[in-house]
């Protein structure tokens, strides 16, 4: 990870659909990172209590160290919280409390498991539990007073976040209405509420997968192990390639084997599908995302293959 610096570039640069692409890719990047920066200090400007959604993926990861640069020489003044559905990869975990004592933030943690125990939530048919979050992630938003809450949400990743406006307005029962969103006009985001609703903010919408990986190798950025290739047992379902567990296990006629993979995301384990891959570093991996023509969610989630509006119908409940 680079050695954070106040030395920033000043976030009053034109959008970045003006911005011309023959600047090259570090100012692609400088421009992305000041509209990113700018978002989070006007963000925490106008609100009392935001929380930064954190599961220790590359997005959430990236959005940290935005925050971290964006509030520098403070430490960022605001949680992070992680809704834990029980089937997050242990290596992703491990990351994310290294993560969170690096940056020295409070780390609160929303648990599925919790739901189910007491029976406010019943495991699901497929045993997926992904669309079991929402519950706990508004629980967990109301019971702290959260006003705002920084994700991770890209336009290029689905349709649904392709329609979202970087502050974007929950009602007071936590849900989005893709049909009444406000303007956004010379970068001026509108985060004013009543009392019971909360914004959600997203610095990364103008960003795409490769945007991201381009910044991880420029800002020496540490992600979870997993993103590269590595030798791990999976089984073939429905053109992915998942790991056997407790949670997924394999069907007759899915045979079980070892091969070289990584993950473009790391969403849990039921749901998740591993690429095969020879990529063992960032640069590797810059050159498989640029010739990739799937993104990340479409090719290795499970949960987004339900129906073509399985992440807006979500959102609109309160999902992520």
């Amino acid at each position: 990870m680079s050695t954070l610096t106040p030395d920033l570039r000043p976030a009053s640069l034109p959008p970045v659909a003006q911005l011309p692409v023959r600047g090259g890719e570090h100012a692609l990047l400088d421009a992305l990172e000041s509209e990113a920066v700018h978002i989070i200090r006007e963000t925490v400007a106008e609100l009392e209590r935001p929380v930064l959604l954190f599961s220790g993926g590359k997005d959430s990861v990236v959005m940290l160290h935005l925050a971290a640069k964006a509030l520098w020489p403070a430490r960022v003044p605001f949680p992070v919280l992680h809704v834990d559905t029980g089937h997050n990869f242990p290596e992703v975990l491990a990351f994310r409390d290294r993560a969170v004592e690096r940056y020295g933030v409070e780390l609160v943690v929303a648990r599925v498991q919790d739901y189910l125990d007491d029976g406010r939530l019943r495991e699901r048919a497929d045993g997926t539990r992904n669309p079991l979050q929402t519950l706990p992630l508004l629980e967990a938003i109301a019971a702290h007073r959260f006003d705002g809450v920084f994700g991770g949400g890209r336009r290029d990743e689905d349709k649904a976040r392709a329609k979202e406006r970087i502050v974007s307005l929950r009602d007071d029962f936590g849900q989005w209405d893709p049909r009444n969103q406000r303007p956004e006009l010379w970068r001026l985001y509108n985060t004013r509420h009543r009392p019971g609703e909360h914004v959600r903010v997203f610095p990364l919408s103008n960003w795409t997968e490769l945007d991201v990986w381009r910044y991880v190798a420029r800002e020496g950025i540490e992600l979870p192990t997993l993103y590269y290739a590595h030798e791990r047992e999976v089984f073939e379902r429905d053109g992915m390639l998942l790991t056997p567990g407790p949670w997924s296990r394999p069907r007759p006629g899915e045979v079980t084997t070892a091969r070289r993979v990584r993950y473009r995301t790391v969403g849990d384990m039921s749901c998740t599908g591993a690429v095969l891959s020879e990529a063992v570093d960032v640069q590797e991996v810059l050159a498989e995302v640029a010739a990739s023509t799937v993104t990340e969610r479409g090719a290795t989630r499970a949960d987004d293959r339900l129906s073509e509006a399985a992440m807006e119908d979500r959102k609109k409940e309160g999902y992520f």
